[in-house]
Order: C-alpha cells, then structure tokens, then sequence
C-alpha cells in the first residue's frame, strides 16, 4: 500500500450541537490521508490509476457544507464518499478539526480523528 495525504485543509462552516454554531459557524481544518495500491498509476502515469487528490479535496468541501451536530458524523460521511467514489482506496483516515471551539477555555482546536477502509 502506498499513501496519499492531504493536510490542513481550511473550510468554513457551521457544524455543531449549540444553535449559534449553525448560524454563525467556524473555521475548520481537515487532513485525509489514503492508502492505495499506486504501482499502476506510477507507471502509467494515468490519472485514473490513483486516488486523485482532487477528487479528495472536492468530496471534503461539499460534506463540510452539510451541517452535522457531530465532527464525528462528518468525518465518517467524507470516508464513505472517498470510498465509493475512489475505488483504488482500500482504507484511510479522516481528520476534522474545528478551531478555537466555544468551550469556555482558551483551546487551538479540537478534532476527531476517523479511520475506515473497505
């Protein structure tokens, strides 16, 4: 297996369990990180042969514009569509992280990390 990662995306949106977080929303970051076989795709050189890391980033953006209560409930929509849209992903891992969360503390982020594969 080899790995594909993408790090420190940046999103805004509005996830979370208190109301103004759906209003007013959050930064975010989302690291993802695929393994595959990629022998194929280093000899062919033919963008169909690996996990393309744009298809990675698009399935990111659209399922953080779905508002979830649960970082959780976000990280595992995003495995299941890089899994059913990337067939050569045999397993990966998904982190989101939303910054300065409103917890009545001073705290860079929190994050949940999820893992899947096929």
């Amino acid at each position: 297996m080899h790995t594909i990662t993408l790090e420190n995306i940046r999103l805004y949106a509005y996830h979370g369990c208190l109301a103004e977080e759906t209003v007013i929303g959050s930064d975010y970051r989302v690291d993802v990180e695929v393994q595959a076989p990629l022998d194929k795709a280093a000899t062919s050189d033919k963008l169909e042969d690996t996990a393309d890391y744009v298809t990675i980033h698009r399935v990111v953006k659209e399922e953080m514009k779905v508002a979830s209560k649960l970082l959780e409930h976000v990280a595992r929509r995003i495995a299941e569509r890089i899994l059913d849209e990337i067939p050569v992903v045999q397993k990966g891992k998904v982190i989101v992280a939303k910054v300065n969360p409103p917890i009545g503390g001073d705290v860079a982020s929190v994050s949940v990390t999820y893992l899947f594969s096929r």
